[in-house]
C-alpha cells in the first residue's frame, strides 16, 4: 500500500512483493531446515539467524548510509537538496524522509530505510554535480516512490536469505574440509562417515539452490520495482522526458567512472537508480543486473509522455 496520497499503489509490484515475500518465507524454513540438517541445535540456528535478520532489517538505513561514505544533511547544509526533496512531498502528500549526501563522483541515489518513518533518500556529490533541477527533481521522485511503495525493506528482507543460504554453504564446506569427509581407516567408520559425506554433499546441493533462487527471486522483483518507481516518479512530476534526460546522462558519465571507484559500488546496484558496473570483465552485476534494460527504461517513459498528451 502506498503511504503517499498521490503516488497510487501499483498492483503488479504489490502482487509480486507477496509472492516474493511468500517464496522467501518457504525458502527461510528450507534454510532453517538445511542447518539443522547439519547437526546444529535449532535454538541457537534460530537466534543466529533471527538476530542477524534483525540487524539487517533494523539498521538498513545505517547500513546503506555507512557502506556508500553517506551522512545526514540539513537543509543548511544542503538547500537545493531540500528543497526540491520538499517540493516533490508536498505534491506526494507524504511525509519526508531523512536527506543524506554521498562522498562520491559515482552519479547516483538510492533510498533506504525499513519503513516511510526511518526512509533515507540519499543523492551523491557526482549526482549532484551533473544534472540540472529539472533532472535532480526526476531522479529524487523515483527515490520518493520506492519510499511510498515500501519496496525497500521487502528488498531488505529478501537479500538476507541468499545470505543465509550462503552462509550454509561455508559451514558445509568448511566442516566437510576440515572432517575429511570421512577419510578413517575404521572400515565400520568409513561406512558411517561415508553416509555424513552423503549428507553434506545433499546439503550442499540445497543450500546452493536455495541461494540461486532467492538470487533470481530478489533480481526479478529489483527489475519490476525499477519500472514501477519510473512510472510513478514521471506521473509524479509529469515530466517523463527529464527522467528520460536524467537515466541517459547517469548511464553515459557511469563510463568516465574510475573502475575502482564503481567496483566499490556494485554490491549496492541493486538499490541505485542505475547501476554502477565496472567496465571490462565479467560480473554478477552484468550477468543479473538488478535493474531493466535503459532501453526498455526509456520505452516505458515515452509511453508515459505519449499518455501524457505531450509527444517524446
Amino acid at each position: 500500500m502506498s503511504t503517499a496520497r498521490n503516488i497510487p499503489n501499483d498492483h503488479g509490484l504489490s502482487v509480486r512483493m507477496f509472492i516474493t515475500g511468500l517464496m522467501i518465507v518457504i525458502l527461510y524454513g528450507v534454510v532453517v531446515g538445511i542447518l539443522i540438517s547439519v547437526g546444529l541445535s535449532i535454538v541457537p540456528v534460530l537466534v543466529i539467524a533471527g538476530g542477524i535478520l534483525f540487524m539487517q532489517y533494523w539498521f538498513s538505513d545505517k547500513i546503506a548510509l555507512y557502506g556508500m561514505g553517506g551522512h545526514l544533511v540539513t537543509p543548511e547544509q544542503e538547500p537545493q537538496l531540500h528543497g526540491v526533496i520538499d517540493r516533490l512531498c508536498a505534491l506526494a502528500d507524504m511525509k519526508k524522509p531523512r536527506v543524506a549526501i554521498a562522498d562520491t563522483d559515482v552519479p547516483n541515489a538510492f533510498a533506504t530505510g525499513r519503513s516511510p518513518n526511518s526512509a533515507v533518500v540519499c543523492a551523491t556529490r557526482g549526482l549532484l554535480r551533473r544534472l540540472d533541477e529539472s533532472e535532480l527533481e526526476a531522479v529524487l521522485s523515483h527515490e520518493l516512490s520506492h519510499v511510498a511503495h515500501r519496496d525497500v525493506a521487502v528488498m531488505t528482507i529478501a537479500s538476507f536469505l541468499g545470505m543465509m543460504a550462503g552462509l550454509v554453504t561455508r559451514i558445509v564446506l568448511w566442516s566437510g574440509l576440515m572432517g575429511g569427509f570421512g577419510n578413517n581407516n575404521n572400515s565400520n567408520d568409513n561406512n558411517g562417515n561415508d553416509n555424513a559425506a552423503l549428507v553434506e554433499l545433499a546439503v550442499l546441493t540445497v543450500s546452493i539452490l536455495v541461494y540461486a533462487i532467492s538470487f533470481l527471486l530478489t533480481m526479478a522483483l529489483s527489475r519490476y520495482r525499477e519500472l514501477a518507481a519510473d512510472r510513478s516518479g514521471a506521473i509524479l512530476t509529469g515530466r517523463p522526458s527529464a527522467l528520460a534526460s536524467a537515466l541517459v546522462k547517469v548511464t553515459g558519465e557511469m563510463s568516465r567512472i574510475p573502475t575502482r571507484d564503481l567496483r566499490s559500488a556494485e554490491s549496492f546496484n541493486a538499490f541505485f537508480f542505475t547501476p554502477a558496473i565496472a567496465k571490462g570483465g565479467v560480473s554478477l552485476s552484468s550477468l543479473f543486473s538488478t535493474h531493466p534494460s535503459l532501453e526498455k527504461r526509456l520505452a516505458q517513459l515515452a509511453a508515459i509522455e505519449a499518455e501524457l498528451g505531450r509527444p517524446s
